[in-house]
């Protein structure tokens, strides 16, 4: 899986936002407001490229030292969302 290009997460008023640029942003015409952990999501699934929902998840359970059952189980159903939302390829 990858982040869908033409994304970009923007802190708006102390705020994590997703916002489309360029074509994304006429096909996208809305924000999608991050919580602290979609936003660590989305930042450690740039930063991998091509990830697996198992590799976000093991990061998500390091970074707040979580079970990795319910790291993965969290991290699936945000994928799942930001799928449905058009934000993955």
């Amino acid at each position: 899986m990858k982040l869908k290009e033409g994304f970009v997460m923007r802190d708006v008023c102390g705020e994590q936002v997703l916002v489309g640029e360029g074509v994304s942003a006429v096909d996208f015409n809305r924000l999608v407001k991050f919580n602290g952990t979609a936003a660590f999501l989305w930042k450690t699934a740039g930063e991998i490229g091509d990830f697996t929902a198992e590799q976000l998840a093991a990061k998500l359970s390091e970074e707040y030292n979580i079970d990795n059952a319910t790291a993965l189980a969290d991290t699936e159903r945000l994928l799942a969302s930001w799928q449905k939302e058009g934000l993955l390829c």
